[in-house]
């Protein structure tokens, strides 16, 4: 008896036959966009396991929508409007820091749902673009300001922003924020400006120059501790040292201290410094060998930590995010960061030693590791690790992680 699966036959189709899975992609794309706007959507579930000692195991297998649309430009405006929802599917197993199961180790991505995008831009000055309302803002390495990328709940920005482009390579960045949406889908209300100037020189680097003044009253005692004001000064780039080997390095200092009505007194440094070297192409399937050596630093004063709570802090400090929050002894961080492409999947890992700015104290140490496989530009599949060995910090904890994620 022949049996027919034409779903099965399908889907094998698809991978064995990429001129008709492009096709088929090809297809999707044009039905999302047209003269009447774009719709865009993202799907993405990943399951998560925490092993954190004294703590026990979470599981989580949290699944994200993301559901907006797009308008075509207008005499210059544009609006867009998103909505982004969240829910576990089978585990639910974990501290969400909003579902009360506190007996479990956090994974912080709650159930909710959010408008996590609702602005309308106007680009009719020449090489400038002004934006009002919930917005993605992401500013250089995203350690400072960003839309924790990570988490499933996204954070967004309620402000007024500018873009401008007019002169040369440079680029003018700045925000006045009376809102943050949170990943918690929680708002934090503010009233805080920030601004980002950088030039580029081509084939070497970005020098970037920031201010970002944050004002937190009004939503707490604990929120105004991160009323601060910081300025900054990084250089970032890349160059070529013979045909097949380029040098990367990262230079960053920044000042930090107390703001409007944050009740400590304290004037805190950031440093950060990278240095490394990239084979772009190797043979035998290994492409964009890295290796790179970091140092990072967030100074302490007055037993106050400096802190960057609007950063995407999940991408410093480790994996397993033992230091989202600056310790009042501050933390110094060196790491060495391998990587490549190993046909067509990107490979990572990552080795930290954390130890106090301040004090002589040995924290602990971390291993991170990753593998990523994207299949066309709207698909990828990723596997993630970290282990963070205490010693005089926090617990031992190990994290695990599967995601899948469509994004068209």
């Amino acid at each position: 008896m022949q049996i027919r699966l034409p779903g099965a036959c399908l889907i094998a189709g698809l991978f064995a036959n990429p001129v008709y899975a492009d096709s088929i992609t090809k297809s999707v794309e044009d039905a999302l966009k047209g003269d009447w706007g774009q719709i865009k959507f993202n799907v993405r579930w990943r399951y998560e396991n925490v092993d954190q000692e004294g703590r026990g195991v979470a599981n989580g297998d949290p699944i994200r929508l993301r559901l907006g649309y797009l308008t075509p430009e207008f005499y210059g405006f544009q609006a867009y409007g998103e909505f982004e929802g969240n829910t576990p599917v089978f585990a639910h197993q974990y501290n969400s820091l909003v579902n009360g199961k506190t007996q479990y180790p956090v994974i912080a991505d709650p159930q909710a749902a959010e408008i996590n995008q609702g602005w309308l831009s106007y680009a009719g000055i020449p090489d400038t673009v002004a934006k009002v309302g919930r917005q993605r803002i992401k500013y250089d390495n995203v350690r400072w300001i960003g839309n924790v990328v990570w988490r499933q709940m996204e954070q967004t920005f309620d402000s007024v922003s500018l873009v401008n482009k007019s002169i040369g390579n440079s680029e003018l960045q700045g925000a006045y924020i009376w809102n943050v949406r949170n990943i918690l889908a929680k708002d934090v209300n503010m009233s805080s400006g920030i601004f980002n100037l950088s030039y580029k020189w081509p084939e070497f680097g970005k020098l970037t120059t920031y201010a970002y003044l944050l004002d937190y009253n009004g939503s707490g005692a604990a929120a105004r501790r991160n009323s601060t004001q910081s300025y900054g000064i990084r250089f970032n780039g890349k160059t070529g040292v013979f045909d097949n080997l380029k040098a990367l390095y990262t230079g960053e200092y920044a000042y930090q201290r107390d703001f409007k009505t944050n009740p400590a007194r304290y004037d805190a440094n950031y440093m950060h410094f990278v240095g490394g070297l990239m084979i772009p192409e190797v043979g035998w399937g290994f492409s964009k060998v890295t290796g790179k050596i970091g140092w990072e630093q967030l100074g302490s004063d007055n037993n106050v930590g400096l802190q960057t709570p609007l950063g995407t802090n999940h991408k410093f400090n480790g994996w397993a995010d033992q230091f989202l929050v600056t310790p009042p002894q501050g933390i110094q961080d060196l790491y060495g960061v391998i990587s490549t492409k190993f046909y067509g999947v990107k490979l990572g890992a990552i080795y930290h030693q954390f130890d106090s700015a301040v004090g002589g104290v040995d924290y602990g140490h971390e291993i991170d590791a990753i593998a990523v496989k994207n299949f066309g530009k709207h698909y990828q599949v990723m596997f993630k690790y970290a282990n963070y060995w205490a010693r005089n910090f926090a617990t031992d904890t190990q994290k695990f992680w599967i995601q899948l994620t469509m994004d068209y």
